[in-house]
């Protein structure tokens, strides 16, 4: 502020400075703005003054107050220190100065600075000289005003080519340019423009022929409804609202790990199939969770916020990026339903659209109390009715069984108390063959402490050795040992509570000597109740230290008591009446060490012994069974990610340069105070995601409406009415038809959001049908057709690219929904990701789904859809770029899982029934909707006939090409490789992959 801080204080009141300011901003759209001298309309502060602040002052004199210079604003009314406007006159007297600073080529006067911009026209000052004079009124700007249904044009001339109110609005502002509609479009191209559009296929030849020889009035609209009703379309606006959703089947950043929410998706093209009102579509959405008692589908509405990204790799702050998620969830919240750059106010006050930092975090405490924090969890389970019934009836067997394995170890605890002569009756009197030792001395060779329990167990504790051996000297009162019971035991001190002491609380048993004396026991048997595979207990009597006996295996086997019986010989023992046990843990894998277990002796007859825990045993092998069962079923029930909030809500602060790490002011749920007020409070003062929703898409709401017919009409033609469809904020684009926009979202809510009934309006409209065709006046007037004076033609989006091939091929596996798929693509795409993940090609019929379907690795997405301009989906993407590449060309000419469309579309041309030129003639149907001209007619079939003379004279070349069997004909061989290049000649035109 160079030269403004120089003029006299007296003369420049901090509102008058104000107006200095708004001078200051007239940079590079004022001159389009301006009006002529004759004209009378007052000069209007949205449309014609705010645009040029925006862009060219409010970075240092708008709402941020941590960035604006000289304690001035311009983005607020002119007021006097009682907060009245001030007076036109009053304000056009304080401008003498500021106008020849304005004027000035004097670097030290000139205003704005030269490097903050150019210096203004004489038209923008004679403008801002008239708005100035006009009082400088400020009004607001246009996006936050009310939706106002405004009246139909009636037009003097022209009105025959009106089809509906969408064709008034436009044909309106062509007459003001003095410009005329283009011809409608062929029935050949509508109807091939409405499918493309609509459901993301090509026609097929019985819908061409249904709608070109109907004569009735309403042909295109009987057309129109058929594809709205095709439960395709709900695939093909569904992709468009996933790209807003950021849907991928990865949780992205490095370890990038699969994720299971493709429900979510199918929920949303069921969605959009039902025509569910976008108001309801939005709720479930955002708080489908909070709805009294919430359906499954609206629980699974919910992964819309769960497909934020987590972050999986070691040594991360869980608590950082579950901040992260919510910052995505605000601004993805902001872009898709507000249309505005909220997240601009993450570390500051938006430097241009009136959102504070306050405010920014008001939004995040609606998203603050969720419970996920940075992980898959919470889920929904989806079972369907037969696995529902399945799992019940698990549930109350696992039931039954369990109590009876309860009852059973009671019994056999029992018989370890004082006196338990019954209960060891009730077990065929088993445990009377048992004689518990009484330990003389204790020794671990890595350290380890034993303490000996009440029940006789012994509890390890302090170092776990890589390896240990455990040497027991034992008195027993036995004259002969004939087996050793090792019974291995959970505890709460233990990992996972044991038995063993690794991580995971298994062991590794790997020998088990018993001496007596000199002699040692031969051992000639081992059972257990449970083996790990690969790890059985007779592997503990083998004499190999790098074998031994465990007991993990999965979820529900893991972590529970285990015994095991090793007999032997009759091993005498001498007239001391000790023993001594050694128990080896070997070092792989190391620290895999018992952690509690209990020792008895039996002299009994080994054969005897075996019988002692029979059933016990078929108990627990029953529970075993039935939960392996139950498991292998739940691995097949589907699941999603679902939000949920925490029981009590987490207290939100704002981050101070949006830093987690440093909490400023506290701030509750709330909404920017330039949109309407959230309803009164209810009893409970605390705002949920709920009140968020259902504020979004409330009638008085001047943004949602507004944001979402725009979009819809973006995917209609190359752009929005406001062209940033990002961005209806101050530094957007004005809307190139505002009273269209505003009935068309007025229409649109009055019509209870219904989404198919806009579709309508727009593919009904003569505006819709126009021809594509440009024409020369259309070139140097209007090249970007913002007039709409035509259609314009549009490169389909990268998911229909080879959509389109697969159904001309007949190859297209028309199944909605499912699990992601693994069409074919190049080696080594994933080698340089952090998994090295492995791509399992898809075989059968899921080799050729729908590109929607398609596996997508945020990481690594298959190159088909990034080179065809498919989003990285870790953000929102409102609106994809379409690019014109030579790799694209390279791509769709040799990519592997094009070769096999062309083969198959060569063998149905082969297999046609008909001349060379019938067979043309139906592959152009086919393809393009039409016929061919008789020179593209020629074209095609000179062009098959070279390819047949260069086939007949290479076999090989077109075994290779077709991959035929070694026994096919050779005239079959060249005819098929023929018409497979001629397939592949069709596929690469240009008009295959545009909609006209």
């Amino acid at each position: 502020m160079r030269g403004a801080m120089a003029f006299p204080s007296t003369r420049f009141q901090p509102t008058m400075i104000g107006l200095f300011v708004v001078f200051c901003l007239c940079l590079s759209l004022a001159s389009d703005l301006a009006r002529g001298e004759a004209e009378v309309e007052r000069v209007d502060y949205a449309s014609q003054i705010r645009p040029i602040l925006s862009n060219a002052c409010f970075r240092c004199h708008g709402p941020d107050e941590a960035s604006r210079e000289a304690d001035f604003r311009l983005d607020i009314p002119l007021v006097t220190t009682t907060g009245e406007p001030q007076p036109a006159e009053q304000i056009a007297s304080h401008f003498t100065e500021v106008l020849t600073r304005v004027r000035s080529g004097d670097p030290d006067l000139q205003m704005p600075p030269r490097e903050a911009g150019p210096a203004l026209t004489a038209e923008q000052i004679a403008l801002l000289e008239r708005w100035i004079q006009e009082g400088a009124e400020y009004n607001q700007h246009w996006s936050f005003r009310p939706v106002v249904r405004p009246s139909v044009p009636t037009l003097a001339a022209g009105q025959e080519w009106v089809r509906n109110p969408v064709d008034a609005f436009v044909l309106r502002k062509l007459q003001s340019q003095h410009l005329t509609p283009a011809a409608t479009a062929s029935r050949e191209t509508l109807i091939r423009r409405v499918y493309l559009d609509v459901v993301g296929l090509l026609p097929s030849l019985e819908e061409l022929e249904l709608y070109l020889q109907d004569e009735s009035p309403d042909a295109y609209e009987q057309m129109v409804e058929r594809a709205l009703a095709s439960p395709h379309y709900g695939e093909r606006w569904g992709r468009h609202w996933l790209d807003q959703a950021r849907y991928a089947d990865t949780n992205g950043y490095t370890v990038d790990s699969e994720r299971s929410i493709w429900p979510y998706r199918d929920w949303v093209i069921d969605a959009f199939n039902d025509d569910k009102p976008f108001d309801e579509f939005t709720i479930e959405q955002l708080a489908g969770d909070l709805l009294p008692q919430p359906t499954r589908d609206q629980l699974i509405a919910t992964g819309f916020h769960r497909n934020t990204l987590v972050n999986q790799e070691g040594g991360t702050d869980a608590e950082q990026f579950r901040n992260e998620a919510v910052v995505d969830r605000v601004n993805t919240t902001g872009a898709v339903w507000l249309g505005l750059t909220v997240g601009c106010a993450q570390c500051h006050t938006h430097k241009f659209d009136p959102i504070s930092i306050q405010e920014y975090y008001q939004l995040f405490a609606f998203f603050n109390s969720n419970e996920d924090v940075n992980r898959i969890t919470p889920t929904l389970s989806l079972p369907t009715a037969e696995q529902e019934a399945s799992l019940a009836k698990l549930d109350q067997q696992l039931q039954q069984s369990r109590a009876e394995l309860k009852s059973l170890e009671n019994r056999v605890n029992e018989t370890k108390s004082a006196n338990p002569d019954a209960a060891k009756q009730e077990l065929t009197g088993s445990e009377s063959h048992w004689s518990f030792p009484e330990p003389k001395e204790l020794l671990s060779e890595a350290g380890a402490k034993f303490t000996t329990l009440e029940d006789g167990s012994f509890l390890m504790s302090g170092p776990n050795g890589s390896t240990d051996t455990y040497t027991l000297r034992l008195q027993t009162d036995l004259k002969q040992l004939t087996a050793v019971r090792l019974e291995t035991l959970t505890d709460a001190s233990l990992p996972k509570q044991g038995p063993g002491r690794a991580g995971n609380g298994n062991f590794v048993l790997n020998r088990i000597q018993l001496q007596s004396g000199p002699q040692s026991a031969e051992w000639t048997e081992a059972v257990a109740d449970h083996s790990q595979p690969k790890y059985p207990v007779t592997d503990a009597i083998d004499g190999q230290l790098k074998t031994g006996w465990a007991i993990n295996v999965t979820k529900g086997n893991m972590n529970v008591n285990r015994t095991a019986i090793f007999l032997c010989q009759p091993l005498m023992r001498d007239e001391s009446g000790e023993v001594v046990l050694k128990l080896e843990f070997g070092a792989e894998p190391a620290g895999y060490n018992i952690g509690r277990f209990r020792i008895a002796f039996s002299a009994e007859d080994p054969q005897q012994l075996l019988h002692e825990r029979d059933e016990l045993t078929r108990v627990q092998q029953q529970v075993e069974k039935l939960e392996a069962e139950r498991k292998k079923l739940a691995a097949a029930i589907p699941t999603t990610m679902i939000m949920r909030d925490l029981p009590k809500p987490r207290e939100t602060h704002v981050l101070i340069r949006g830093d987690f790490l440093r909490p400023g002011d506290p701030v509750s749920p709330g909404t920017p105070a330039v949109l309407p007020p959230l309803e009164a409070a209810p009893a409970d003062p605390q705002r949920t995601r709920l009140d968020l929703a259902r504020w979004l898409v409330s009638r008085e709401h001047p943004l949602t409406a507004r944001v979402f017919v725009n979009r819809v009409w973006l995917h209609y033609f190359p752009r929005g009415l406001v062209e940033t469809e990002n961005d209806f904020g101050m530094q957007g684009s004005l809307p190139t038809h505002p009273q269209l926009l505003d009935w068309l979202a007025a229409e649109f809510m009055e019509q209870g959001w219904s989404m198919k009934h806009l579709h309508r309006l727009i593919l009904n409209s003569a505006t819709y049908r126009q021809s594509s065709a440009i024409r020369p006046e259309l070139a140097e007037i209007d090249p970007d057709n913002k007039l709409l004076a035509r259609q314009s033609r549009l490169r389909i989006d990268a998911e229909i690219v080879r959509d389109l091939g697969l159904s001309v091929s007949g190859l297209l596996h028309p199944e909605i929904g499912g699990p992601g798929v693994y069409p074919p693509q190049p080696d080594g795409v994933y080698a340089f990701t952090q998994r090295n993940a492995s791509w399992p090609t898809s075989t059968g019929p899921n080799r050729y789904r729908r590109g929607m379907y398609t596996f997508f690795m945020r990481s690594a997405p298959h190159p088909l859809l990034t080179t065809f301009d498919t989003p990285g989906l870790s953000t929102t993407c409102t609106s994809r770029s379409r690019s014109n590449t030579p790799l694209q060309a390279l791509t769709l000419a040799n990519d592997e899982a094009f070769q096999e469309v062309y083969r198959a579309f060569g063998k149905r041309l082969h297999e046609y029934q008909g001349t060379d030129g019938e067979r043309i003639e139906w592959a152009c149907r086919i393809c393009f909707s039409r016929l061919p001209s008789a020179v593209e007619q020629t074209t095609i079939h000179d062009f098959q006939a070279r390819m047949h003379s260069v086939y007949r004279d290479n076999p090989e070349s077109a075994r290779k090409l077709v991959s035929e069997k070694p026994d096919t004909p050779q005239d079959d061989l060249t005819e098929l490789a023929a018409w497979t290049m001629t397939a592949r000649l069709l596929l690469n035109l240009d008009e295959f992959i545009t909609r006209e």
